[in-house]
């Protein structure tokens, strides 16, 4: 079995990683300060992105994009974890699911998106439906033509940014042996439809610069036109187009730790303590080692899956596993990375505070480490369920 990586492989992580080095971890002070990514720099990235060819990186080149299969596409994710998440989202990959626009939507949503005209955000969660999406409250009314949405976002990644909404709701139940079963549509939702509003969420510890928004539906009404799939077929085209989305994180905790360990072997190498660097005291020197094993393993599985996806034979365990196992070695490593530093761990001119203040957000979106346990002993236990 082959591990290693083709030229063009290596070409590609070089170009990205002198990106990252170049175009965005100047500015990770400034975010950190700031709170915000300047409109002038969010534009200043896009044009760079696409003048290096990394910006729609995911989206096939028939369409404009960059092509790259799941295993070069992983490996630019774990590239672009080693830097602030609001300066890399800059760097803009499209999502998946507008992969399910008709040619319609193609026009209007996917192919400006994927030139930069356009940018989209992701609206599922909602205030009581977290975890349990099957749960959520917005509603979709369908009106002749028209549908009338009524309901509540929050924690809405990127809305302050975006142009317009992938939004999933509510819009009709049907019986099952199990009971009455909501479906779910989901919407293209241009973000100045009357009726929508958006506002800023809560300041969050982690990811500073990426704002997470709430969506108010007071009766907007779209078109049918704006149906992304079929009506009440929602979860099929999130399950569709959606299913890589742990991995991504998973390899952007790869990245980052390694970013870390980075950091933290040169502060062990340099500072000195009793006569020697704090390196040469076991204390810290294992630290090290069980860190830099931990990102191996990481990298190992992420990138298997990534080699399963490319293959067709990825499971819903397997991208649970790579992003239970990466998030929480992230936890980990960026703890110990403080604990080396000591005092100056906690400092925020040392930037090791931010990567572990960054670490926590990981193992609660895109599916709590719960959620993926469950899906991973679910697919132990089915088999041996009668």
């Amino acid at each position: 079995m082959d591990f290693g990586l083709t030229e063009e492989q290596r070409m590609l992580v070089d170009t990205v990683r002198a990106f990252v080095d170049a175009e965005l971890v100047p500015y990770e002070n400034e975010v950190e300060k700031t709170d915000e990514v300047r409109p002038a720099l969010i534009q200043q990235i896009h044009a760079r992105a696409q003048a290096t060819g990394l910006y729609a990186a995911n989206m096939p080149e028939d369409l404009g994009g960059g092509g790259l299969d799941h295993v070069a596409f992983t490996l630019m994710e774990r590239e672009l974890g080693r830097t602030s998440f609001a300066l890399q989202y800059a760097v803009h990959r499209p999502s998946n699911i507008l992969r399910a626009c008709n040619e319609e939507q193609k026009e209007r949503y996917l192919l400006p998106t994927i030139r930069g005209e356009r940018v989209e955000c992701l609206g599922i969660t909602e205030p009581n439906a977290g975890s349990d999406v099957k749960s959520m409250a917005t509603r979709a009314v369908q009106e002749g033509d028209d549908f009338v949405i009524t309901g509540t976002k929050h924690f809405i990644s990127y809305a302050d940014v975006a142009d317009y909404i992938i939004l999933f709701a509510a819009s009709g139940v049907e019986d099952t042996p199990r009971g009455p079963k909501k479906l779910i549509t989901s919407f293209l939702i241009d973000k100045d439809t009357p009726g929508l509003t958006v506002t800023k969420g809560s300041r969050s510890v982690s990811h500073r610069g990426f704002h997470h928004c709430e969506l108010a539906f007071d009766k907007a009404r779209v078109h049918k036109r704006q149906v992304l799939g079929e009506v009440h077929k929602g979860f099929d085209v999130a399950n569709t187009w959606l299913g890589a989305t742990r991995l991504t994180v998973a390899a952007q905790c790869v990245g980052r730790a390694q970013r870390a360990l980075d950091m933290a072997t040169q502060w062990a190498a340099t500072r000195k303590q009793f006569g020697q660097a704090i390196g040469k005291f076991q204390g810290t020197s294992f630290k090290l080692s069980d860190m830099a094993t931990e990102i191996e393993c990481a990298n190992l599985i992420v990138m298997q899956t990534a080699w399963k996806t490319e293959q067709g034979t990825a499971q819903d365990q397997d991208y649970a596993m790579a992003k239970l196992f990466a998030t929480e070695m992230l936890a980990r490593v960026t703890d110990n990375a403080v604990q080396i530093f000591g005092g100056m761990g906690l400092m925020e001119e040392t930037g090791v505070e931010r990567l572990w203040r960054d670490a926590r957000v990981e193992r609660i979106w895109d599916g709590t480490s719960e959620i993926q346990r469950h899906i991973i002993s679910r697919a132990l236990l089915r088999p041996l369920e009668s």
